[in-house]
């Protein structure tokens, strides 16, 4: 095998620009395959990432009036509701693939939120536990967060993020002022912020307004025995629950809202748990990335093919040059395998160095498309793997037909051909 491979190799050499020529079609067609599917993958990370975010894992589970989101905030009345028990929540802290989980009341926009005479319109406000601050990947920037005497003393504490603190506080330190809501005094205790700060890419408009157009005036945090102070009843609760992979979060959603649908009465249809599963639609625009994408790989395959053909035609030629050379050995005892796998080795080694090669100028390639088209890439290292082996395969099978033809010359007939 050695010896083949070392006869391959000068073969090849002594044929510089033919073997390059020959290789050729090999090396664009392994390049166009190594790009695309570095392209493939960096923009289905990029969706990934645009979808879920800072890579909390967390998964909201809303409660759903039909099918619009439920919101006390619009007047729609909680006394038919069954309020969500300590037993459910601990089961969904108990799931298989749950490291965390928060239960939490709250008003999508509120217009009674004020500073002295600054009002904060369109402001969101939560009313927590213990749990939501390290569920949704949170910190504090200054000043304390939640402590279990603020729920058992029922004190009028709230934590602030940084676009509500910059709404109504403008360049004044919030930390110990008091504001109200709803007409209720409550002291600043802290602001937080995300634990990792994720700065998504817009291209268009559509994307800046799903990431910011509802981002209103900031969020307010209170604790989540304080909210029948400001809002005089007891109101539904939606969870999040975070996963502990990206790709459980699917199952962990879709059983945390079964559990809290337990207590819903079956022939209430209208009122239910719903996970919002973001990982679902990563994976549908993923899918169809992958699909539109998948026609360009067929279509650089077609190159592979072509290559193949070049490979199978300039070993005819070298088996036709090389046809004393054949008779020869032959004639000094050589056997029909060993010429045949010394052809065969020749064309696989010619296929593997135009597949190098070929991966070389595919990461080249993938790299100034990511600059040119500012487009995200992800290199393969199974790809690239692929692509060196299959081009391997390549050299064996199209490198077949010239073998064998080598292998059945017949002797004589080869020494008078010279």
């Amino acid at each position: 095998m050695l010896e083949n491979i070392r006869l391959a190799f000068q073969g090849i050499w002594s044929h510089k620009m033919r073997s390059f020529l020959t290789m050729l079609g090999i090396i664009i067609g392994i390049a166009s395959i190594i790009s695309i599917v570095s392209t493939i993958k960096g923009t289905s990370e990029q969706i990934k990432e645009q979808l879920i975010g800072a890579g909390n894992n967390a998964v909201d589970v809303l409660l759903y009036d039909g099918s619009a989101e439920y919101d006390a905030s619009w007047g729609m009345t909680t006394a038919a509701l069954p309020q969500i028990t300590e037993e459910q929540k601990d089961k969904i802290l108990r799931l298989d693939n749950v490291e965390n989980a928060t239960f939490f009341y709250g008003r999508g926009y509120s217009e009674n939120i004020y500073y002295m005479d600054q009002s904060m319109q369109g402001g969101k406000v939560y009313g927590v536990d213990e749990n939501y601050l390290d569920t949704c990947g949170y910190v504090i920037q200054a000043g304390r967060g939640f402590v279990r005497a603020d729920y058992e003393n029922y004190r009028k504490v709230v934590l602030l993020d940084e676009e509500a603190a910059g709404s109504l506080f403008k360049d004044e330190m919030p930390l110990g002022k008091t504001i109200e809501i709803m007409g209720e005094p409550f002291v600043v205790v802290g602001i937080y912020t995300r634990a990792e700060t994720f700065q998504p890419i817009i291209n268009n408009y559509e994307e800046y307004y799903s990431y910011y157009g509802d981002a209103g005036a900031g969020t307010l945090l209170l604790p989540s025995s304080d909210w029948p102070i400001i809002y005089k009843y007891d109101e539904a609760e939606n969870a999040i629950v975070r996963a502990s992979t990206t790709e459980a979060m699917t199952k962990v959603g879709d059983r945390a809202a079964k559990i809290l649908n337990e207590a819903i009465p079956e022939e209430s249809t209208q009122i239910k748990y719903k996970a919002n599963n973001n990982l679902k639609t990563v994976e549908d625009q993923q899918k169809l990335s992958e699909s539109t994408n998948g026609q360009l790989l067929w279509i650089a395959s077609i190159s592979l093919l072509v290559g193949g053909i070049g490979v199978m035609n300039i070993m005819l030629v070298s088996v036709t040059e090389r046809t004393s050379e054949i008779g020869l050995k032959k004639a000094i005892g050589a056997r029909k395998n060993r010429i045949l796998f010394q052809f065969l080795t020749e064309a696989a080694v010619l296929t593997s160095l135009g597949g190098v090669a070929g991966v070389i100028s595919g990461i080249v390639m993938a790299n100034v498309i990511s600059r040119m088209a500012d487009i995200p890439i992800a290199i393969s290292i199974p790809a690239i793997i692929a692509s060196v082996g299959f081009s391997m395969v390549i050299g064996i099978v199209f490198g077949l037909l010239p073998s064998f033809k080598a292998a059945n010359l017949n002797p004589i007939d080869a020494l008078r051909r010279d």
